[in-house]
């Protein structure tokens, strides 16, 4: 216990907001509600960049490390595009907005971004020489990648949708 006492104590003040930023926008997509593609998009592209800088930012632009990052990244995108929209999403043509259905998954993603670079944090601090492991690198590489990966494909199912509803003349989709 007092070594978490340590680690907390030693944390900077903007962690902190940036956590409870985190968990307010998490909290807020559980409710469903409507968005605009532009949020959609930004939010995607945010934190895809986030993942792939806190690579960078950590291990450094070896090629393998952004590798993993790359492969991760496009094998969850593949995998979560096919997958179906929840039920009750929707793409709404004459507001040019989306419905999306309120869930855990979107909280469950930042905070998992979240967590993952601040204990890497602790870890680089604690231990410096576990950035310099070819295979630590390699594992958190990945894993910022997967958390992108699904980002990018939540994203590119919305807009799959949003492209179907224009070629639809009732200009409502109903995810399927």
């Amino acid at each position: 216990m007092t070594m978490l006492m340590q680690i907390l104590s030693h944390t900077p003040k903007w962690v902190f907001a940036t956590f409870f930023g985190l968990a307010w926008l998490g909290i807020k997509q559980m409710s469903s509600g409507q968005v605009g593609p532009l949020r959609i998009t930004l939010l995607s592209l945010t934190l895809s960049g986030l993942s792939l800088a806190s690579v960078i930012t950590t291990f450094g632009d070896a090629p393998a490390y952004l590798l993993a990052w790359g492969a991760a990244t496009g094998l969850l995108a593949f995998i979560v595009l096919r997958r179906p929209l929840p039920p009750g999403t929707r793409y709404d043509a004459a507001t040019r907005s989306f419905h999306l259905v309120g869930g855990i998954v979107p909280m469950a993603l930042m905070m998992g971004i979240f967590f993952t670079k601040y204990t890497v944090g602790v870890l680089q601090t604690m231990h410096p020489q576990l950035v310099h492991q070819a295979g630590f690198a390699a594992a958190i590489s990945a894993l910022y990648g997967a958390f992108a990966g699904v980002f990018a494909a939540r994203s590119l199912r919305l807009w799959k949708l949003a492209m179907r509803s224009a070629a639809t003349p009732a200009g409502a989709v109903i995810a399927k």
